[in-house]
């Protein structure tokens, strides 16, 4: 695996187009500029770029056709294509050997590089040689053997140069065309990436990809997490606020989109089986978020990213583009304004968090976090919208301070004290054998939580303790009321009209009727929850922005499960994880996802000492009391020595 991608670490970097050119940089080659611009982002703290061979620049290939446009031959422009493995596949020597100055630059600088291999799509863009346009590139055999003749000649020529550290499949290429089905999208995968390893098998390949689907839903999206994970070696999100589904509800500071970067690749790692960074990530803007609110965001979601072990986080992009006026930039006003560093080229906000964070993270006394132990596993099931459902998961999760690891239902399921089967839509959305399976866990001793859409299961009354006199689609709003005196609005779902029979009531509508309730089930528990708030919460705008109640849920579901944690953390807009260090020391990461500087009331605190990016320690008569600023994080060592300030 790449040093890049180690466990526990979080390598900062961003996505490069040189300052002066753009997606033009390779036609318009001014190495003078290009060094400039890479010595300003590695003084900023950087360690790599992901940099892009732009397609048609490094195979120029054209068609030349004869009567009645019939093909008769492939040449670079006039010339028929150059005697050798470069010349024959349709590769420009020229710019193989500006990408190999490139990275006697970087290397330079002490900057890794990330090469996204097909870059046919780009900030809105498509670019194909000219002997492949109209083509699909993603399934269209003529055009994908050209791709492998790049591919293979490309990493062929370039894999001796120190400073590349991945090969990337390309960029975003689920944009370039139209996979009809998941085995189009797999066989292109399979193919370019196999390409790679037959000419570098020494280094990783990456994804590339972004927003993908789950196999439990293969018709929303035919680009899944478990073919990426079968055929590559490091998953990718790109978690933007603004592009990805579910997520521009809210402002970039909120709770909820603060969070959205660690629920995807989290997402993703767990259901694809193997690592996943933010390879892009941005506020995308002045229109959408000021530089003040743009650093927040970034600080906050480096620390989310570390404590969380997504290894890797870069930004969207080097520099502001505003002068530039080729397309894509010339069509897409989002691009322009989305730099680490100005026109000027002096440093935004963004980068002088990276360039702390980065610093900070380098002062401590160990190199890497342990992952936070799951303390839940959540069950994507059939028919549901995937995403929307582990989204919000993850952030009522994490209010409840529960770490959950993914699954689909047709994967195998790993043993876990507590499983989440979350807004069951259909009556086909858990395999009868899945369903024994777990009511086997549960008899010994799990717990079981189910929210309800309109899902059916079997044995569902015996299970849950309750009689299920008839069932409708809810007419209006619903309030649910907690024993505890809780209250929070329902506004999807079924209507159940139901007895209890072995089940405790905790909590009921209005009209008194049962909407979530607890029932023991041989030496386990099964909670049920009447509603669908998972994919109900995702939906709603600003769900998550005041205290709300609905993680209260999963609080209690969380109850009776032996804490994961030695601390005690009670305030729901700030997430805590714990990490291993060995010889009886822990890390406890707590972080602020709020915009007020919170005080943090912690208990279990006796002996710890505090490595505190901004806040403070108090130990009183009312307690221990942690204060963090504003979507900053706080260090507590738990056993051992300190970690230092």
């Amino acid at each position: 695996m790449s040093s890049l991608f180690a466990p526990g670490q979080l390598a900062l970097g961003c996505n490069y187009w040189s300052s002066h050119a753009g997606t033009s940089m390779w036609r318009d080659w001014r190495p003078d500029v290009v060094d400039a611009d890479l010595e300003k982002l590695a003084h900023g703290g950087l360690k790599w770029l992901r940099v892009f061979p732009l397609w048609p620049d490094f195979q120029p290939i054209t068609l030349l056709r004869g009567a009645a446009g019939a093909p008769i031959e492939v040449r670079m422009g006039e010339l028929p294509l150059p005697d050798g493995p470069v010349g024959q596949a349709g590769v420009s020597q020229l710019m193989l050997d500006r990408f190999s100055e490139f990275c006697r630059i970087a290397g330079r600088h002490d900057l890794r590089l990330v090469v996204g291999l097909v870059t046919g799509w780009m900030s809105g863009r498509l670019f194909v040689p000219p002997a492949l346009e109209g083509l699909d590139p993603i399934t269209d055999t003529h055009s994908m053997a050209w791709q492998v003749r790049f591919v293979r000649t490309f990493v062929t020529e370039l894999r001796d140069q120190p400073a590349i550290d991945a090969w990337d499949l390309g960029n975003e290429c689920n944009c370039m065309g139209s996979a009809d089905s998941a085995s189009a999208a797999y066989v292109w995968t399979a193919t370019v990436s196999n390409a790679i390893r037959a000419a570098d098998p020494t280094r990783p390949v990456v994804s590339g990809m972004h927003s993908l689907s789950t196999r439990s839903n293969p018709l929303a999206n035919p680009w899944l997490i478990e073919d990426q994970g079968e055929l590559i070696d490091v998953l990718t999100t790109h978690p933007y606020p603004y592009w990805v589904r579910h997520t521009a509800t809210d402002a970039v500071d909120d709770f909820r989109t603060t969070l959205h970067a660690t629920a995807e690749c989290r997402f993703y790692a767990d259901i694809g089986g193997k690592p996943c960074i933010a390879e892009e990530t941005g506020t995308m803007g002045p229109m959408i978020a000021s530089d003040r609110v743009s650093a927040d965001f970034a600080r906050v979601n480096m620390f989310s990213l570390w404590a969380n072990d997504c290894r890797a986080m870069a930004w969207w992009c080097a520099h502001d583009q505003t002068d530039l006026s080729h397309a894509p930039y010339d069509w897409n006003g989002v691009e322009l304004e989305l730099g680490l560093l100005r026109n000027d080229g002096s440093a935004k906000p963004v980068l002088e968090e990276m360039t702390a964070f980065g610093r900070f993270v380098e002062g401590l006394p160990f190199a890497a976090l342990s992952p936070p132990v799951a303390d839940a596993l959540c069950i994507l099931t059939r028919n549901q919208d995937d995403w929307s459902v582990a989204f919000s998961a993850h952030v009522l999760a994490t209010r409840a301070t529960l770490s959950l690891a993914y699954r689909h239902i047709e994967q195998d399921l790993p043993a876990a004290p507590l499983y989440l089967l979350p807004s069951l839509k259909g009556a086909n959305c858990v395999p009868r054998r899945k369903w024994l399976e777990l009511l086997e866990r549960v008899r010994a001793g799990a717990t079981l939580y189910i929210s309800l859409g309109d899902g059916i299961v079997p044995h569902f009354n015996d299970v849950v303790g309750v009689e299920i006199i008839r069932r409708a689609r809810a007419s209006a709003d619903r309030q649910l009321t907690l024993t505890t005196g809780a209250s929070m609005p329902i506004t999807s779902g079924d209507e159940l009209d139901l007895e209890p029979t072995t089940a405790t009531v905790l909590g009921q509508a209005a009209n008194g009727s049962p909407l979530f309730w607890r029932n023991s089930y041989g030496e386990g528990t099964v909670y049920v929850l009447a509603a669908p708030i998972e994919d109900q919460l995702t939906r709603t705008p600003r769900a998550f922005s005041g205290a709300g109640a609905h993680w209260q849920i999963y609080r209690e579901i969380a109850s009776n499960l032996v804490p994961s944690r030695r601390l005690r953390v009670d305030d729901p807009f700030v997430a805590h994880t714990e990490h291993d260090l060995g010889n009886g020391q822990r890390v406890a990461c707590l972080i602020n996802h709020s915009a007020e500087r919170r005080g943090v009331s912690i208990e279990g605190a006796d002996g710890i000492a505090l490595a505190c990016h901004r806040g403070t320690l108090h130990r009183g008569h009312a307690g221990t009391i942690v204060t963090i600023d504003p979507f900053d994080a706080a260090l507590l060592c738990l056993g051992g020595a300190g970690l230092g300030d």
